[in-house]
């Protein structure tokens, strides 16, 4: 006897379901198929293409007319499902009622729409269906539109790419750090975001929105929470679906996340089947085709009473985003335990990344060069042990089994025609060709040939080539790298940084062949810096990659407490911010209150949860952070000069104070001390600070790169000038230079005797347009970087960050 099916929507995932249905039980079921377009499946996968202009609609459908004609399916396309009467078994159209046998649920997701104002203007859209993909085509019909996408996802990107390849301004938002970040990581996201802005398409990471703007009841742009506006003629949002429940749900089905179904795909009602992306299943809910199609057969097999399991599988997601090919299986997150494979090959933009635990393999992340995918995948589902092809995993199944794992003998075997350095095309044979005519060092083969002038990243495949052809005779340069993961010195990274314009630790990483995935603790921080110093206003300073003092804003004490400075300019306070102090001192039980060699009044032992409270207070006197922690300007110290001093020349003290005004909140290499001294007696200590001002009758005679701790160093003297602008205007152009030249951690002094005084002279004192443009590239820096860090930190939304995770104490009292 023919029983009656029901089926809830016309997808991809019940589309598979009849197919295996129809296979496997010809004419046991009599089908009724709703669906609340007005159409029935297609490949939704492919509607990228079709909005791209690559494919047509009618080149995507799955099951056409003649297909459902032909299995006696009786399709109820256009009409809505009112209700589930599971009592009388009974689904409720709009057109009228169908009883069923047994009932399947394929209502897939809905687009989530976040609830920004603006949000149900017209012209606001997903991107979810044919009636999405057409308006956004027929944006591409209209010259000179532009059209904004929130979401760095998949279908946000396919769906930038298919208006791009229109002729549309796009720009996608992306709140997150990186585009796709659950299937890519850091330096995989970089390489896909440079792929679509070589197309045209704008991309901002780190970008909140915050209102859509509408003109004439219309969309008309987006403005961030940075105040930043961006004009549109359409926003679509791409920012995640939500399992499609609400019927279920009326039904009073079980239901979670999504309709709650068991290994055969049934629900809390032993009648009404549920599959696709509106299932949950043992606490999982899926948006991946390979696990929907699982679902389809199991279902299939279910109606038939077979007995059949859904079993998820590791997946592994290929993708394909307009010509850019991307891979990832398994787990790539950062944890204890776990070690990294990483492959770069910056010249033709090829990123591999595998990630060990033990010895096995449980992740893997390509960017450009995906051919081994499978494989990988394989090695991760398998759980196979990898220790016998470990040196040799990252190369892939061609390379397993024969491979040598002297490097030596593998350079051996490259043909003569081989490329050694991408970005030169530099082969083999010419480097060979090099050393034999005379080229005894890596500094003879970069001249000669380029081979690793460029980024550096093939610069131990070029020592290998000349350890091979010179033998004992060859000697590898002892140049001390930046940290173990690259070979570049930091003065290689700081060159490749401007001169390549890499404006992200990511884009270094990829561009530089960095050897690990996302660096170390040691090359962070100074990456950070060096993109902070040469991209003002560019690169958003990364707190994570500081130490912890500076990303507390505090000095941290050996008892766990914190050191609070508040900034007083040129030692100069007064009466009612040393009643602040003394407030704070009794409010927050300041353990000890002490007098800094930099004329500051120091509250020692303040506890981390009380950070914010107490630097809430110093800022309501007036106050902000001293930045006692900082890699910066620390203290301007002065004497009292010409006020008060029988001695004085000049007012040491006011020049003190607007020097300080001036530099306060940069980000320097390492810390830097100044002092201003009234008179050659030099009461302030001016010739033991990076920088130091003696006044005399004449004018100011400035001096630099002193020291006075581990190491001390007495200053040197740059010049001698007339009037206070012209010291403001040497002090900031001299701390520019070295901003811009010296290596992360390393002191003035040591960058002036490394560079050399006569350098220093000639760029500050004898050329006056350099000196200018040095302290206009300083001054610029200043509006981003003059900032009081404490007075962010009190904002509600930082104040968690000094939370204790738990009070021990009191669970112990329990």
């Amino acid at each position: 006897m023919t029983k009656n099916l029901v089926v809830i929507g016309a997808g991809m995932a019940s589309g598979r379901m009849l197919e295996h249905l129809f296979d496997t039980q010809p004419g046991a079921w009599n089908v009724t198929l709703f669906n609340a377009e007005p159409r029935g499946n297609y490949n939704r996968l492919m509607l990228s293409p079709v909005l791209s202009g690559e494919k047509t609609y009618a080149e995507i459908v799955t099951h056409d007319a003649e297909w459902y004609e032909g299995h006696g399916v009786t399709c109820r396309f256009g009409e809505k499902v009112a209700s589930i009467d599971r009592a009388a078994r009974i689904v409720h159209g709009e057109n009228g009622p169908v009883p069923y046998d047994r009932l399947v649920i394929a209502t897939g997701s809905n687009p989530f729409m976040i609830p920004l104002p603006g949000h149900d203007l017209p012209g606001v859209i997903p991107y979810r269906d044919l009636e999405d993909t057409e308006r956004m085509m027929d944006l591409g019909a209209k010259p000179g539109a532009k059209a904004i996408v929130i979401g760095g996802g998949l279908l946000g990107l396919e769906a930038a790419a298919g208006m791009a390849a229109r002729g549309v301004d796009v720009t996608v938002i992306h709140v997150m750090g990186h585009l796709m970040e659950r299937q890519l990581d850091e330096a995989a996201g970089y390489l896909l975001k440079k792929a679509l802005e070589a197309k045209g398409i704008t991309v901002l990471t780190s970008a909140n929105s915050k209102e859509i703007i509408g003109t004439d009841g219309h969309v008309s742009g987006l403005r961030l929470d940075d105040g930043t506006e961006l004009p549109c003629d359409l926003l679509v949002m791409a920012v995640g679906i939500r399992p499609n429940v609400a019927l279920a749900k009326e039904a009073g089905l079980a239901v979670g996340r999504g309709i709650h179904v068991d290994d055969a795909m049934i629900t809390s009602d032993e009648h009404i089947l549920a599959l696709g992306e509106c299932v949950e299943h043992q606490g999982a809910v899926f948006g991946l085709v390979a696990p929907i199609y699982d679902q389809a057969k199991v279902a299939a097999d279910t109606l038939g009473d077979t007995p059949a399991t859904f079993t998820p599988k590791e997946v592994a997601t290929k993708l394909k985003v307009t010509g850019c090919d991307l891979f990832s299986a398994g787990d790539f997150a950062e944890a204890d335990g776990r070690d990294d494979i990483v492959f770069r090959d910056p010249a033709r933009g090829i990123y591999k990344r595998l990630v060990l635990e033990g010895e096995r393999l449980i992740g893997a992340v390509m960017y450009g060069d995906t051919a081994d995918g499978a494989w990988f995948h394989g090695l991760i589902k398998d759980k196979t042990d990898i220790s016998q092809m470990r040196d040799t995993l990252i190369f892939g199944p061609a390379f397993q089994g024969g491979a040598q794992s002297d490097p030596l003998a593998a350079v051996a075997a490259l043909p003569a025609d081989a490329e050694i350095c991408g970005c030169n095309g530099v082969c083999k044979s010419t480097i060979v060709d090099a050393i034999k005519g005379g080229a005894t060092s890596l500094t003879d083969v970069r001249a000669q040939t380029k081979a690793s002038a460029s980024c550096g990243s093939c610069t131990g495949l070029v020592e290998q080539v000349m350890a091979l052809t010179l033998g004992d005779s060859f000697e590898v340069q002892t140049v001390k790298p930046m940290c173990p993961c690259t070979p570049l010195t930091h003065m290689d990274v700081r060159r490749l940084i401007k001169s390549q314009e890499l404006k992200s630790m990511a884009a270094v990483m990829q561009e530089c062949g960095w050897k690990t995935s996302c660096g170390c603790a040691s090359c962070r921080p100074a990456l950070n810096y060096y993109l902070l110093c040469d991209w003002p206003g560019e690169y958003q300073d990364d707190d994570q990659s500081r130490f912890v003092n500076e990303r507390m804003h505090s000095n941290i004490q050996k008892d766990g407490t914190y050191s609070v400075v508040p900034r007083m300019w040129g030692g100069i306070t007064s009466a009612a911010e040393l009643r602040a102090i003394a407030d704070a001192a009794d409010k927050y039980n300041v353990q000890t209150v002490k007098v800094t060699g930099g004329q500051r009044i120091d509250l020692l032992g303040v506890k981390k949860q009380d950070l914010p409270d107490i630097w809430a207070d110093l800022n309501a006197a007036g106050m902000v952070s001293g930045q006692a922690y900082a890699k910066g300007l620390r203290t301007v110290k002065t004497c009292v000069g010409t006020d008060h001093c029988r001695f004085g020349t000049q007012d040491s003290t006011g020049l003190g104070i607007r020097m300080e005004k001036a530099l306060w909140g940069s980000w320097t290499p390492a810390k830097v001390k100044m002092a201003v001294s009234g008179c050659p007696r030099n009461c302030s200590e001016s010739t033991c600070k990076d920088v130091g001002v003696i006044c005399v009758d004449s004018g100011y005679v400035l001096h630099i790169g002193g020291a006075a701790g581990l190491h001390i160093q007495g200053t040197v003297v740059m010049c001698t000038v007339k009037t206070e602008d012209e010291v403001l205007e040497h002090t900031a152009a001299v701390v520019q230079l070295y901003r811009e030249e010296a290596a992360y951690l390393e002191r003035m002094y040591k960058w002036l005797d490394n560079v050399g005084l006569d350098h220093i002279i000639e760029r500050v004192v004898t050329d006056g347009d350099s000196r200018k443009a040095l302290a206009d590239r300083f001054y610029y820096a200043q509006q981003f970087m003059q900032q009081d860090p404490w007075a962010e930190r009190t904002k509600p939304e930082f104040r968690n960050l000094w939370q204790p995770l738990a009070d021990l104490t009191l669970e112990a009292a329990e």
